[in-house]
């Protein structure tokens, strides 16, 4: 098959590591790819959220099946344009990604099929959100109703905090992603993720993981898009998956599938666990990222086959065999991430990196000139390895990461904590 993935960072890395290590893989293009993926793959200079462009570029090179990687050209209807024409698409179309894309639709949604989530209120004017916060009091969540690269959740702490959110958001701080504003609970308990393949009807979970959002050591500081992950999450115990799906997945999908909309590809469940209960956080409609790396270390070749059968709605034959191991994500970013930061720092080390099964350097913010890799983004590298233990894994990961040579560089060294 010809393959093209969409997208350019980490997650867009595994998923083009993992789809080479499968047969059915005869030629693969990422489109834009970056520096790390441009060793492995064929890069191709392409606007993914352009779905014409996206469907000539398809068309021109006798693509098979597209995987997309992103949120924005699900939101941008790249998957329409392409099942349109015929292609064979792993991903959402635009209506079902509202489930990503509006933090309010999701809401709906929830309130539709019943699934157990924060309690809600959703506003178009920035008054009338500051006097629901001066009412509900704090901790509070603020949050931009559409698409902010991951950085449009403000867990307010005390009232400044989130009135702050709320002038930040209708200020235009988020773009047109903060021109509605959802403000919800606080939800107390453990974060952790479950990563489930739908192809319309069927529902096959293949995995579980826990993020770490916060730049600083013990969960402290601004969110970013993810310092690293780990998986499986010891928190998602057998008892807590199951609940998860029964009570949260299995009627979100069912009420997609009632409103016109059935839902195709990979459903990310963020979750809140406390005493065994699980409460949905939110959905995104994509792997996550820095989860993703984590996950197709450990799924490996399999990951094209789970992902070709939920493009063809075949996951009712389908089965995801896992070994008995754990895998560890370190990100490296540049300094001042997620605020301004550098670009063009030349990172030495990459080139004497193990490169297997069980040890991956993903790349995601890096260029390459004069020969030499160099930083170009906020999250740079998304250092991977796979071990027995968890322990293990994250020995293996930062001894990795140990090797980089790049000043202004920096990485969180508690990855993995709350289960260490």
């Amino acid at each position: 098959m010809n393959i093209l993935i969409l997208g350019g960072g980490g997650r867009e890395h595994s998923l083009a590591w993992a789809v080479l290590q499968n047969p059915k893989c005869d030629k693969l293009i990422v489109a834009p790819g970056n520096a790390g993926i441009a060793q492995i793959a064929e890069c191709a200079a392409l606007d993914i959220e352009d779905p014409e462009a996206v469907l000539g570029f398809a068309g021109d090179n006798l693509i098979d099946f597209v995987i997309v990687g992103p949120e924005a050209p699900l939101a941008a209807g790249v998957s329409d344009v392409l099942r349109a024409a015929g292609f064979l698409v792993f991903g959402p179309s635009q209506a079902a990604a509202a489930l990503e894309a509006s933090k309010r639709f999701t809401k709906e949604v929830c309130d539709a099929a019943g699934a157990p989530t924060a309690g809600y209120a959703h506003f178009t004017d920035a008054e009338a959100a500051r006097a629901y916060i001066r009412t509900q009091g704090a901790p509070i969540v603020v949050k931009a109703d559409g698409l902010a690269a991951g950085k449009g959740v403000i867990v307010a702490m005390d009232k400044a905090t989130a009135l702050a959110a709320i002038d930040d958001m209708f200020g235009g701080a988020f773009g047109g992603a903060g021109a509605e504003v959802v403000i919800e609970e606080f939800m107390e308990g453990e974060e952790a993720s479950l990563f489930v393949l739908c192809d319309g009807e069927t529902i096959l979970p293949i995995g579980t993981a826990q993020d770490h959002k916060r730049i600083g050591e013990g969960d402290t500081g601004l969110n970013t898009g993810g310092m690293g992950a780990y998986s499986p999450a010891p928190v998602m115990t057998e008892a807590v998956t199951q609940k998860a799906l029964d009570e949260i997945v299995r009627p979100t999908v069912a009420e997609m599938a009632r409103r016109g909309t059935p839902y195709q590809g990979v459903l990310y469940v963020g979750l809140m666990i406390r005493d065994g209960q699980p409460r949905l956080v939110e959905y995104n409609v994509r792997f996550g990222d820095p989860e993703c790396q984590a996950l197709m270390l450990r799924l490996g070749a399999q990951a094209m086959d789970l992902m070709h059968a939920s493009a063809e709605g075949r996951l009712s034959e389908t089965n995801v065999i896992w070994a008995d191991d754990h895998a560890m994500t370190v990100v490296v970013a540049a300094q001042g991430y997620p605020g301004s930061y550098a670009k063009g720092e030349v990172i030495g080390g990459l080139d004497g990196m193990p490169e297997d099964s069980a040890h991956m350097a993903f790349h995601a913010g890096t260029a390459r000139r004069d020969g030499q890799y160099v930083s170009n983004g906020g999250r740079v590298l998304s250092i991977t390895a796979r071990g027995p233990s968890l322990q293990e894994a994250r020995d293996r990961a930062y001894d990795m990461a140990g090797r980089i040579d790049w000043p202004g560089g920096y990485m969180r060294r508690d990855i993995g904590w709350r289960a260490l």
